[in-house]
């Protein structure tokens, strides 16, 4: 009977002694993938498309990779730099950052395109995978995503009835397209990321801002402007990348690799781009009830007319000014604007 009890009291500690080392062994293989930020945790991109894909990821690799976001890493210029010299694993950030290096995807940004956020994403991801990549642009890094915001408005202090109320005025503007149209209108430029432009309306250091309606929630501009110029379709959009560490994925498993591939890409952007479609949706609500002016011009108004004139002509600047790269720059915009709206129509249309 001794005997017996000493038998089964070893055998207990010996399953003891087991499932320690297997929960070990499981803590151990589980990797954590560090993904940097730099918005507001109520910003779109933090409060869906991270905590989505991270979900993705998670069940695509069966826990063996788990997101963790780490919030508040500075200036959104430099988690290119943080990604490339694994800092951290994983961010996104704005082309127009870093003039001169991202020059391709702000073919998206061009005025006229006239779809919303989702579509452009769809369209930026599918040419980027057909005609960018191979330029070597974002050498050092593994593109997860692409994606864009959605049509820029004019948010102010006063009334913007013809783009003559914008001369000399002090307009923030975040690079890439923004900064051609802000010269052809005549404004004084103001650089600073989307993170500074509350603290820069309340203290008087800029009259506006050229930026999507989402932000009248999500940076609460609601609460430092009164009046919104929404012109049809936008003046521009902005382009964004979702990026990962190459070394990163290559200390992965090529199983658990695959597995973030498969909920990347076209998956990804689409989803960036819907939710940042929705936070529009949700900052036109804030506008309306914060009492901010947010007016409309249609296409038959002489300022919609004025910014049409103005803008001829900006197609051929970024097609010049992607000449080295050696990419067919103007079929890539073609089959980009085709793409982008034919997904629209079909959204409209429920298919």
């Amino acid at each position: 009977m001794t005997i017996m009890k000493k038998t089964f009291k070893q055998a207990l500690v010996g399953l003891t002694l087991s499932a320690s080392v297997l929960a070990s062994n499981s803590a151990f293989s589980e990797t954590i993938l560090r993904v940097g930020t730099w918005l507001p945790p109520t910003a779109a991109q933090n409060s869906v498309v991270w905590p989505t894909w991270a979900k993705w990821v998670e069940e695509a690799t069966e826990g063996r990779v788990k997101i963790k976001i780490e919030q508040g890493l500075g200036h959104p210029k430099t988690m290119f730099n943080l990604v490339e010299d694994g800092v951290i694993d994983a961010s996104f950030s704005y082309h127009g950052y870093v003039p001169g290096r991202f020059k391709l995807p702000q073919a998206v940004e061009q005025p006229g395109l006239g779809v919303g956020a989702e579509a452009a994403s769809v369209a930026l991801w599918k040419v980027y995978d057909k005609y960018f990549k191979q330029a070597g642009e974002f050498e050092g890094l593994e593109v997860l995503g692409m994606f864009t915001h959605g049509p820029g408005l004019i948010h102010s202090k006063e009334p913007i009835n013809a783009l003559a109320d914008l001369k000399g005025k002090k307009i923030r503007v975040g690079g890439g397209v923004q900064g051609v149209l802000a010269e052809r209108m005549h404004v004084t430029p103001v650089g600073a990321p989307a993170t500074k432009v509350y603290e820069m309306l309340q203290q008087g250091v800029i009259d506006g801002v050229f930026i999507p309606m989402g932000e009248q929630k999500s940076l609460r501009l609601s609460e430092v402007t009164d009046y919104v110029t929404v012109l049809p379709g936008g003046m521009y959009l902005g382009s964004f990348s979702m990026f990962i560490n190459p070394e990163f994925m290559e200390d992965l498993s090529e199983k658990d690799r695959q597995a973030i591939r498969r909920v990347s890409g076209l998956r990804l952007s689409a989803l960036a781009g819907s939710a940042w479609d929705g936070a529009d949706l949700d900052g036109y609500k804030a506008a309306q009830e914060a009492g901010v002016n947010v007016k409309r011009i249609s296409k038959n108004d002489a300022m919609y007319k004025e910014f049409v004139t103005l803008t001829k002509g900006m197609d051929q600047v970024w097609i010049d000014s992607v000449e080295d790269r050696d990419v067919d720059a103007k079929a890539a915009l073609q089959e980009m604007r085709k793409i982008a709206r034919d997904y629209e129509a079909n959204m409209k249309n429920g298919n």
